[in-house]
């Protein structure tokens, strides 16, 4: 097995798996306006076991895991690694999904989502569920290594209710992951909150008592590059997952601070919405496409007019056409 987790020169710099924002054309995006070694992991949309497991449902959510031809040959020419992410609960699926991805070829790694704290998810007892469920947890790792050669991380959370980093951290630590990215929050707290540094400094000290080889990532209110470097350097991480701040920055995966004009924005705009609608082909898509704009239009004298112009459009063409006049 080709770990690169263990190859990647740190701090280990990556973009979260966001629900519609991490596809293939915002991943092409930010990898465009990215430093080569300011940005090192990028992960796909989650895409569910169950749904690559059904010969139905498969046609759904295999699109969550497509890598378009520009964003392949970009990836060719960097040193970033692509990695899916599935969730689910159930071993055997996780072993199914894992040989499916594993022969796409497309990607570098697995990660498993046992963070996400959405309630219909949860209900399900997938993801942030599964920390209530230790045992399960372990077998679905241990299948889903079974079922592939790419390395097995997980991201997760500190615990669901309340606080149980240690004990939660160490049931994971026992099946050796490749690497574990933890967001400082419970399942409870949702987005609420600060994310508690301090606890995921707590599991790095655990898997250095335990002589663990499994790579460490926090996450959780990472605004700058500068923000990075300092949650390193305090709290031991080996890494550290940049996830909503990316909506803040585009620009954040560089180690130099860039002045961000007006006309960069406007560009980068373009760009996105020119290879949105050259990936997707599909009119039905297109509103997705619209929780962007304020990504790229703020911060400038007129941005919330132009925004809602942008809105109230209902085409990649007629967004366009609305930049035009800008």
């Amino acid at each position: 097995m080709d770990n690169f987790w263990q190859t990647l020169n740190k701090p280990i710099i990556a973009l979260a798996p966001m629900e519609d924002v991490t596809d293939t054309v915002f991943r092409e995006v930010i990898r465009s306006v990215s430093e080569e070694n300011a940005l090192n992991v990028m992960f796909t949309e989650f895409t569910s076991t169950d749904g690559l497991c059904n010969e139905y449902g498969i046609k759904h959510v295999v699109n969550r895991l497509l890598v378009n031809d520009t964003e392949r040959e970009l990836l060719k020419s960097s040193h970033t690694k692509l990695v899916a992410q599935i969730w689910g609960s159930d071993p055997e699926k996780f072993f199914k999904s894992a040989q499916l991805i594993s022969a796409m070829g497309l990607f570098d790694g697995i990660d498993i989502n046992m963070g996400c704290p959405v309630k219909k998810v949860v209900k399900k007892q997938c993801c942030a569920a599964l920390i209530n469920n230790p045992q399960l947890a372990k077998e679905i790792i241990l299948a889903t290594k079974e079922g592939t050669n790419l390395p097995v991380s997980v991201k997760t959370r500190l615990g669901f209710n309340s606080i149980i980093t240690e004990e939660w951290i160490g049931q994971l630590l026992e099946v050796n992951p490749a690497a574990i990215t933890i967001h400082g929050r419970t399942q409870k707290m949702l987005s609420t909150g600060l994310a508690m540094w301090d606890e995921i400094g707590k599991a790095v000290q655990l898997r250095n008592r335990l002589n663990s080889s499994t790579v460490m990532l926090g996450n959780g209110d990472i605004d700058s590059y500068e923000t990075v470097l300092s949650r390193v350097l305090e709290y031991g991480v080996d890494g550290v997952m940049v996830g909503t701040g990316i909506f803040k920055n585009p620009w954040l995966f560089n180690s130099q601070e860039i002045e961000i004009t007006v006309e960069m924005r406007i560009a980068l705009l373009q760009k996105h919405i020119r290879l949105y609608d050259k990936t997707w082909k599909n009119p039905g898509s297109f509103n997705v496409l619209k929780r962007f704009f304020k990504i790229y239009l703020t911060g400038f004298e007129g941005a919330a007019f132009w925004r809602d112009k942008l809105m109230h459009t209902k085409s990649c063409e007629e967004a366009l056409e609305v930049i035009r006049q800008m």
